[in-house]
């Protein structure tokens, strides 16, 4: 019987370079980005109705905070107190971001450089409903531009449910648009209609969504381009079978194309994981998606725990899981270099950052962690700097460097303007 996750040798193992989106899909999704872009609301209406996220062509596009604040209440009390905790973990988390990015001034000759952080004004927050509907990737997304100080906060999700409009309500949307896919992200970036354009989109996303988002970008600021979901588990003998297996399924139910991946120092685990992964299979409502996934992934004996950090750092996974003995995950911890989130412990389960823990999990995928980062506070925050000269006599120096530099460079205009500082008005 062949294993759940084929088995590899370290060296046969491939860098995730992954393209978030095809050429193909980049080409169909740019004609419907160009409607939206020309057209506006009939053009979003025209491909909601065909996609039957409008239940009549003439349905309202935005849902207001008051329609939003009545599903809240339409809510239990257990479902309100738990998205109210999770939404008030992240927001603290992102308000701590924000906090450690203050404001700069540096002195120099005659005057002051400086730098401050500022929010966008509007952002536009994509939550996906196809497969599953996710009110947690509001919570993540909303909350935080929140925190941000971003003023306007527009949230979209295809056939909201009742769960998604209330977590919309709770963390701050000022309205919902019911809309999904690339002609929502059109949407969000030239504006339809009752939707003016944002300047930041961000949120994960079908390859659809993400298409658009790459298609846009430069004319709003974009989080990043996600692909499929990954989860690298690295594990020793410590490690629970048990529960290495729940987390590799935990990521292979969300998507036929997510990459569930195990490296141990100990061949054994391999073959224990691999026991337990066919019973909880057995057992799990979505392993039609999940065995689809375990497919795309494989496992690794490593020989030493050393190869295996060199092997994740090569990876640079969007989740990076440690299922070792206490003495060796703050050393490993240490050592890591390439991932999106890291999981310190068998006890920090992924699936506790998906949700309610304050790190966000809107994270990079296919090796773009060895350059990108999660979802944060800063996403939504521009450096904006500034100069100030109130002595030139004082900052002479930095005159005459402007002066030659600019002559350097052939640029004479530069050049004068530099040299009439030489002397007051």
């Amino acid at each position: 019987m062949s294993p759940v996750l084929r088995r590899l040798a370290a060296a046969a193992v491939p860098a995730l370079r992954r393209d978030a989106v095809s050429a193909a899909t980049l080409a169909e999704t740019a004609a419907i980005v160009e409607s939206v872009r020309t057209e506006g609301e009939p053009a979003l209406r025209r491909y909601a109705h065909h996609f039957g996220e409008l239940p009549t062509p003439g349905a309202p596009l935005l849902l207001p905070r008051a329609a939003l604040e009545v599903d809240w209440h339409a809510l239990s009390a257990a479902d309100q107190a738990t998205l109210t905790r999770a939404t008030a973990r992240i927001t603290a988390f992102a308000e701590a971001q924000v906090a450690a990015l203050g404001p700069v001034t540096v002195p120099i000759p005659g005057g002051t450089a400086a730098l401050r952080y500022a929010p966008v004004a509007r952002a536009g927050c994509y939550a996906p409903g196809g497969r599953f509907p996710l009110p947690s990737s509001v919570l993540m997304t909303v909350a935080t531009a929140r925190a941000a100080g971003v003023a306007e906060v527009l949230c979209a999700s295809p056939r909201p449910t009742r769960e998604t409009r209330a977590a919309a309500w709770v963390a701050g949307a000022d309205a919902l648009l019911v809309t999904g896919g690339a002609h929502t992200i059109a949407a969000f970036a030239f504006g339809a209609g009752p939707i003016a354009p944002v300047d930041t989109i961000v949120g994960p996303g079908n390859r659809w969504v993400t298409a658009a988002k790459q298609l846009v970008a430069g004319r709003v600021g974009i989080d990043m381009l996600a692909g499929p979901s990954e989860l690298v588990v690295l594990a020793d003998a410590s490690a629970h079978p048990g529960r290495v297996a729940a987390d590799l399924l935990a990521q292979a139910e969300h998507d036929p194309d997510a990459l569930p991946i195990l490296l141990s120092t100990d061949a054994a685990l391999l073959d224990a994981v691999d026991a337990a992964l066919r019973a909880q299979l057995a057992t799990l409502p979505t392993r039609a998606t999940a065995e689809a996934a375990c497919a795309n992934g494989f496992a690794v004996a490593v020989a030493t725990l050393d190869e295996g950090i060199a092997l994740c750092d090569r990876l640079a996974p969007e989740h990076l899981a440690l299922h070792l003995a206490p003495a060796a995950l703050s050393p490993t911890a240490a050592a890591l270099r390439h991932y999106g989130a890291l999981f310190i412990g068998d006890g920090a389960a992924e699936v506790l950052g998906d949700y309610a823990a304050g790190p966000n999990h809107t994270l990079p995928t296919g090796g773009t962690a060895r350059s990108a980062g999660a979802l944060s506070a800063a996403t939504f925050l521009r450096v904006q700097t500034s100069l100030r000269i109130d002595d030139l006599a004082a900052a002479a120096g930095i005159v005459e460097d402007a002066v030659r530099l600019a002559r350097m460079e052939g640029l004479e205009a530069h050049a004068r303007a530099a040299e009439a500082r030489r002397t007051p008005r």
